[in-house]
């Protein structure tokens, strides 16, 4: 098995259930949960307390198929970090290089959830996940890890480029799932691309990245910049390609959304955990479907994380 460091976030999700208080109300294309009022009382059905981050969420991930498993992450000394070092020592994951920052509080999402429909809002006060400029590459000489996993850092690309160039010196693979703020600054984004070996981002995202309509479009453009482009598109499956095969491919289980938090962690940390373990290209492609899929089964962000040990059933993908 591998070495893997998972840079990101660390967060408590607090999840307010409720299957007639939050039902969604649609205006014009978006939908608003209409029945809570400014000023009212919402009795909740239920509420949960869970653990999430992008870094969190892929380390565990990680760790459940057998990898060695190091998170760089931001917390603070507080209830919430507490349980999310609890939570990733149970896991097996390596917590000594994770920061508690003073003065701040651990970043916290309030999720409001229908239970009805699956549709969510997420409300997310970043705390000691708002900044990663405090970790030093320097960090990989210590750890050397074969693999280095980079989720969004709140569009910090300084500390981007900074792990990355440092992780290309020493031949450390890099695999990046950039979020909306990196999304923000197109210019320094597809410079950092040069480092990359493995970038996954859902259609929307690729389409700010280089132009382009259609999938085909899109992960050509973006094969000029990363060798293994992983692109993701809802329910309509996705497309990938590592510069010798390209593989077209849809959803593994039509199930009911229960709660889609984590759906991309799921999906972008559950391909490297199975090829880091030197299974096939498409093989990984397969296994990230079905672990995106089994996570938004339940609620929780990685309470339905999968092993390496599941059996997977086939699902529709083809080589184009």
């Amino acid at each position: 098995m591998a070495r893997i460091v998972s840079l990101g976030s660390a967060l408590q999700d607090i999840y307010l259930v409720d299957h007639d208080d939050l039902t969604p109300t649609a205006i014009g294309e978006s939908a608003i949960f209409g029945k809570v009022l400014v000023g009212s009382k919402v009795d909740i059905d239920k509420i949960y307390y869970e653990v999430g981050g992008g870094g969190v969420n892929s380390a565990i991930t990680f760790a459940r198929h057998g990898h060695e498993v190091i998170f760089l992450g931001n917390i603070a000394r507080d209830a919430a970090g507490f349980a999310i070092v609890k939570k990733l020592d149970d896991e097996g994951v390596d917590t000594s290089y994770i920061n508690a920052l003073e003065r701040k509080a651990t970043g916290t999402s309030v999720i409001l959830l229908d239970s009805k429909s699956g549709e969510r809002t997420i409300l997310t006060h970043r705390g000691a996940s708002e900044q990663f400029g405090n970790f030093s590459e320097k960090e990989l000489d210590l750890i050397k890890p074969d693999w280095l996993y980079i989720t969004t850092l709140r569009g910090d690309l300084d500390t981007i480029k900074r792990f990355a160039k440092k992780a290309k010196s020493m031949d450390i693979k890099i695999m990046f799932n950039p979020g909306v703020r990196e999304l923000e600054n197109i210019d320094e984004l597809t410079n950092a691309l040069k480092y990359i070996d493995i970038l996954n981002v859902n259609k929307e995202e690729a389409a700010r990245i280089v132009n382009g309509n259609t999938l085909n479009e899109l992960l050509y453009r973006l094969n000029n910049y990363v060798n293994t482009v992983i692109i993701t598109d809802g329910p309509m499956g996705g497309i990938a390609s590592n510069s010798k095969e390209v593989f077209r491919f849809g959803i593994y289980e039509d199930k009911k959304v229960k709660d889609a938090t984590g759906a991309g962690d799921a999906f972008g940390s559950g391909f490297l955990a199975h090829f880091a373990a030197k299974k096939s290209f498409k093989d990984s492609l397969i296994f990230a479907s079905a672990n995106s899929t089994s996570v938004v089964s339940k609620i929780g962000a990685n309470k339905a994380i999968l092993s390496s040990k599941e059996s997977l059933h086939p699902m529709p993908i083809q080589k184009i």
